[in-house]
C-alpha cells in the first residue's frame, strides 16, 4: 500500500487551532504501516473526550468545542480518520474499504488504551465511533451521536443516491459540499484550514471514496459489519445521547431509530437543534456544550 504524508508545512499557522499534534502508528494487515493523528490536552489520567469527525473534515472541525470541553477538567481527544486531517493518506480508493477503516482505528483505541470514554461523534466519527463502542462498550462509559447512524443496508435515500453516485467515478472532492453542509459562513482562513491537509487531488482517495463505503445498498460489503454492531447495541446500557441537527439531510431518522433501539439512550435529554445543519459542530457549538457538559455527568 503506497502512503501520502501531508507535509508539516501545510498546517502551519492555522486560525484558531494552537494544539500540538500527537502521532500513534498502526500496522494495516498487509503490513502497512500508518501514522493516525490526534490532538490530546488535558490531564492524562483523567477520563477522556474523544471526538471523531466526519467527511471531509478533521479534528479542526472541533476548534470551537475543545476549549470548552477541556474546562471541565477532561482529558480531550479528537483523532484524525485515516485519509485525513494529518493521519496518513493510503493513495488509492481501492485501498480504503469499510472494514480497513474498522480495524485500523480499532487498533488506534486499543493501543492509545483509552477507557472511561465520553464519545461525541459525527458523521463517519459516528458510524465508526459507534461501531468500535458495540466491539469495546467496556472502553465507554457514554455516547453523544450527532448527525450521523450505522447504515445497515437497507436502502438510499433520494440525497444518498445522488451523493453515492456522484462520488464512484470522482477523481476530486467538490468541496462546495463542506460549506453546504453548515449555516455557517466560514472565513477565507478557515476553508483553508479545512483544505490544508489535501494539497493536491493525490491526497483525496480517502475523502473520495467515503461516500462509496456508505453502507445503504442491500449488497455492500459492509452492511454485515453494521448489522452485527447493531445486533450488539441492543445490549448498550451506557447512557447514549441524540444531538441533531434539524438541517441535516444526511441522517435525518436515524436519531429516533437509535432511541427505540438502544438500552442507554432511555430517559436521556435528546435534542434536536434548530438551524443546525450536518456539520453542526460548525453551526451550533455553543448549543452542542450546553447539553454534553450536563451529560458528563451521567452514569
Amino acid at each position: 500500500m503506497k502512503i501520502l504524508r501531508t507535509p508539516d508545512a501545510q498546517f502551519a499557522n492555522l486560525p484558531d487551532f494552537p494544539w500540538a499534534p500527537h502521532y500513534l502508528t498502526v500496522r494495516d494487515e498487509d503490513g502497512t504501516d500508518i501514522r493516525i493523528h490526534c490532538i490530546d490536552e488535558g490531564p492524562r489520567d483523567a477520563p477522556p473526550i474523544l471526538l471523531m469527525h466526519g467527511n471531509p473534515t478533521w479534528a479542526y472541525l472541533y476548534r470551537r468545542m475543545i476549549p470548552g470541553l477541556l474546562a471541565t477538567g477532561r482529558r480531550v481527544i479528537a483523532v484524525d480518520l485515516v485519509g485525513c486531517g494529518r493521519s496518513d493518506k493510503p493513495a488509492e480508493k481501492s485501498d480504503y474499504t469499510l472494514a480497513r477503516h474498522y480495524d485500523w482505528m480499532g487498533k488506534w483505541l486499543t493501543q492509545m488504551d483509552l477507557t472511561d470514554i465520553t464519545l461525541f461523534c459525527q458523521d463517519w466519527g459516528g458510524t465508526i465511533g459507534i461501531y468500535l463502542a458495540a466491539q469495546h462498550p467496556e472502553r465507554f462509559a457514554r455516547v453523544i451521536a450527532a448527525n450521523t447512524g450505522l447504515p445497515l443496508g437497507e436502502g438510499e435515500s433520494d440525497f444518498m443516491k445522488m451523493w453515492v453516485g456522484m462520488m464512484r467515478a470522482a477523481t476530486a472532492f467538490p468541496w462546495q459540499m463542506l460549506e453546504g453542509g453548515m449555516q455557517r459562513k466560514l472565513t477565507e482562513g478557515e476553508v483553508a484550514a479545512y483544505r490544508a491537509p489535501f494539497p493536491s487531488t493525490d491526497y483525496e482517495a480517502g475523502i473520495i471514496q467515503f461516500p462509496v463505503l456508505i453502507a445503504v445498498q442491500v449488497d455492500n460489503p459492509g452492511a454485515p459489519l453494521n448489522r452485527e454492531a447493531w445486533a450488539k447495541l441492543a445490549k448498550f446500557d451506557r447512557p447514549f445521547l441524540t444531538l441533531f441537527g434539524d438541517l441535516d439531510p444526511v441522517a435525518q431518522g436515524w436519531d429516533k431509530r437509535a432511541q427505540a433501539h438502544i438500552p442507554g439512550a432511555a430517559g436521556q435529554k435528546h435534542q434536536n437543534i434548530p438551524m443546525a445543519n450536518h456539520f453542526i459542530q460548525e453551526d451550533a457549538p455553543e448549543e452542542l456544550l450546553a447539553h454534553i457538559l450536563p451529560f458528563l455527568d451521567v452514569n
